[in-house]
């Protein structure tokens, strides 16, 4: 299924949550890791059905979403970015979202996050929206990394959120290394003897086809599970 255009107008879905009442949630089918209990993610954040999840390109997607129907709900829509899958009979639904327990309380009224979590199951609305972050975009390397295969996955992308191809741009020789999707949101490359950092990363969207290059973002004495920020980001 193609990507829902961004600022659509408001449809139906059911929502569901998981984890701990206050948690977190997961951002394991998108590589994320814990990095979703932190800015600026800040724990609200959902696992997509697949038509949410789309095989990975989904993840980084982000969505207003909102609750009308249940007494204890507020009705003011709150964004939440896809950050893993929700399997299984979440797909019995054309769209559902599996969100953290925190970002289901948040769409409760002041005080009746409890409440709306009993209910365990809603409808809700939902668009997709464009992602705004105020931090640029990072860069986390996989810990399989090495001197000859370098993967990481990418974070915090704004606008559309998705990233559907990837440019590694060493700086010698000059030209471009393609990656290849490895999985989520982690990509990957084969590094050619004499291929020397810093990295630059030219990144473009799937779903307006934007194009950015994060100038030097991977030094050239990058580490497995590090992180590298880099300045720039989609508007």
């Amino acid at each position: 299924m193609a990507n829902r255009p961004i600022t659509s107008g408001f449809s139906p879905a059911v929502a569901t949550w998981y984890g701990s009442p206050n948690g977190a949630g997961s951002g394991g089918a998108c590589g994320f890791a814990n990095d979703v209990a932190n800015p600026p993610y800040n724990g609200l954040i959902s696992a997509g059905n697949q038509n949410i999840f789309k095989h990975g390109q989904g993840c980084g997607n982000c969505y207003q979403v909102k609750c009308t129907e249940n007494p204890a709900c507020s009705g003011f829509p709150i964004v939440v970015t896809v950050t893993d899958e929700c399997p299984g009979t979440c797909n019995n639904e054309a769209f559902h979202f599996d969100l953290s327990g925190k970002a289901f309380g948040y769409l409760a009224k002041l005080g009746q996050a409890d409440k709306l979590r009993n209910a365990g199951r809603i409808n809700i609305q939902y668009q997709r929206v464009p992602c705004k972050y105020n931090t640029g975009i990072t860069f986390k390397i996989d810990t399989g990394s090495n001197a000859n295969y370098l993967a990481f996955s990418i974070e915090f992308v704004g606008g559309d959120g998705d990233i559907g191809s990837v440019e590694l741009l060493p700086s010698k020789p000059k030209g471009s290394l393609y990656m290849q999707k490895s999985w989520g949101c982690t990509w990957k490359v084969g590094i050619p003897v004499g291929t020397n950092g810093p990295y630059s990363v030219k990144l473009t969207t799937i779903e307006s086809r934007s194009t950015i290059i994060a100038t030097n973002a991977i030094p050239g004495n990058w580490s497995p599970g590090k992180y590298y920020h880099s300045a720039a980001n989609f508007s």
